[in-house]
């Protein structure tokens, strides 16, 4: 969705063409009790705070300095909830891993330079809708299968999203960002989180959300390799320190 032209069109396209695509193999596999109904309201709302917020950060900044960010910070926020909210014991390598992902944030925004406060807002906000989700997620799908859960929570966010994009930015808009960029997305987006979905069946939710967060280093690299923009040398350290960090807090 980073770098489209309309970020908002772009990712209502992406949430529908995951729904599309996913509805048939959902319904072939769907097993579905009535306690999940609850965290999929929550998880499908919250998902809608994320996507509008993630869209709305594109629009600001690089996705290079959104993305470690927001994805940087959510398995610290995952983790404090769960200590907050569980009692769960912090252990010296999920502190320090705490540490290491601050310290890779600080270096992805920079130091010493101003930038676009409301893009690091809204930036931890996404980090935030990630972090609420995740732990919806790993009550929710213990009452559901993996792929009928989320095609459930798909629906409840990709419908309101795209009726308010349609609303605001018109159909046209909507119908032109169904392209090359939105199908894949949509298209890995599910299937990707339908992953994380399963491993959350079998693992605490902090430990999986860190894990996942290691995409940060690929997105820093494929940047650089790809060539279309310079990422500079502190970001990519950033990133390294927040993967450094991710993976403390998974084995601690």
């Amino acid at each position: 969705m980073a770098g489209a032209r309309d970020t908002h069109a772009t990712s209502a396209a992406a949430l529908l063409v995951g729904a599309g695509v996913f509805a048939v193999p959902a319904a072939l596999t769907w097993r579905m009790d009535g306690a999940a109904v609850p965290y999929v309201v929550a998880s499908g709302l919250l998902e809608l705070a994320y996507f509008g917020l993630l869209a709305a950060a594109y629009t600001r900044a690089d996705y290079t300095v959104v993305y470690p960010i927001a994805r940087g910070a959510a398995p610290v926020l995952v983790l404090a909830v769960s200590v907050a909210a569980l009692g769960a014991d912090v252990s010296p390598a999920a502190a320090a891993g705490v540490l290491l992902v601050a310290g890779g944030v600080v270096l992805v925004r920079g130091l010493g330079r101003g930038g676009d406060g409301a893009a690091l807002g809204l930036a931890l906000g996404v980090a935030a809708c990630i972090a609420a989700y995740t732990l919806v997620d790993d009550h929710g799908v213990e009452h559901a299968a993996p792929l009928a859960y989320f095609e459930l929570v798909l629906m409840v966010c990709a419908l309101p999203y795209a009726a308010a994009v349609a609303h605001f930015r018109g159909r046209d808009a909507l119908r032109a960002a169904v392209d090359r960029r939105s199908i894949p997305a949509g298209l890995g987006m599910v299937g990707a989180y339908v992953l994380v979905l399963a491993a959350l069946e079998r693992a605490e939710a902090a430990p999986v959300a860190a894990l996942r967060e290691t995409s940060v280093v690929m997105a820093a690299a494929g940047a650089a390799i790809a060539g279309r923009r310079r990422v500079p040398a502190a970001r990519v350290a950033g990133a390294a320190l927040v993967v450094a960090g991710v993976a403390a807090i998974a084995l601690g």
